[in-house]
């Protein structure tokens, strides 16, 4: 609530000085920029929220067969304060990481986290997934856009929530099958693997998007995969 009021007082500009020409240029056909790269980053986004669905699912049956879900609000608060010390940490590095990259070491941290039977433990290892969840969204965003036109940013932004939408709707049931067909620690294991599955998922198409024809956004002229993965302190929006 304090950060959307900040932001509703500040009303940053959403838009750089140079792309506002762009936009009142019109709508850009959307073959030009739906395609293999922004695919790669929406099927992340979707890995995202999917292993972060499944956690919170994990979460509860874990602490549930212990006879500690009273418990749970503690696990669940050291997971979104780590989570902000983590994005906090990952905007001030001079460079920003790829995608595929963070989310791949999202799902591997993870996955060991069923090894934890106990809230101490389970508060440890969701740290360590706090840590890079932030991150792994942020770049997500600051993929879609920077790889979307300036006149179509809202309907990229869409198609992102509704990727990221669609990954909290799949999480659970998935991640809960694995619960009933093994145990809950099983559950880490099937959200781990889901974001380790989308990461090379995007890691692949990312490496096969074609080049394309230079627009100038964000004072830059940026062709393929770089709008994936940014070099220089400078790609941050």
């Amino acid at each position: 609530m304090a950060g959307g009021a900040g932001i509703a007082l500040l009303n940053p500009p959403v838009r750089a000085a140079d792309e506002v020409a762009a936009g009142a240029a019109g709508r850009p056909p959307r073959r030009e920029w739906l395609g293999v790269g922004m695919i790669a980053v929406l099927t992340m986004g979707f890995g995202t929220t999917m292993l972060l669905s499944g956690v919170d699912l994990a979460i509860i049956a874990t602490l549930e067969e212990a006879g500690q879900l009273s418990w749970a609000a503690v696990v669940v608060a050291v997971l979104g304060v780590s989570s902000v010390t983590g994005g906090l940490i990952y905007g001030a590095l001079p460079r920003p990481l790829p995608t595929w990259l963070l989310l791949g070491l999202l799902g591997l941290v993870t996955i060991p986290a069923g090894f934890a039977h106990d809230w101490p433990w389970l508060c440890v290892a969701m740290a360590g997934t706090g840590l890079l969840t932030a991150p792994t969204l942020s770049t997500v965003a600051d993929a879609v856009s920077r790889l979307a036109p300036a006149g179509v940013r809202g309907e990229a932004t869409g198609l992102q929530s509704s990727a990221q939408s669609g990954g909290f709707a799949l999480g659970s049931p998935v991640v809960g099958m694995a619960i009933d067909l093994t145990v809950p620690g099983g559950g880490f294991a099937a959200a781990g693997l889901a974001g380790l599955a989308a990461a090379l998922t995007g890691c692949l198409l990312s490496r096969r998007s074609p080049a394309r024809t230079p627009a100038p956004l964000g004072g830059r002229d940026r062709v393929g995969v770089p709008d994936l993965e940014p070099h220089g302190a400078d790609a941050r929006p």
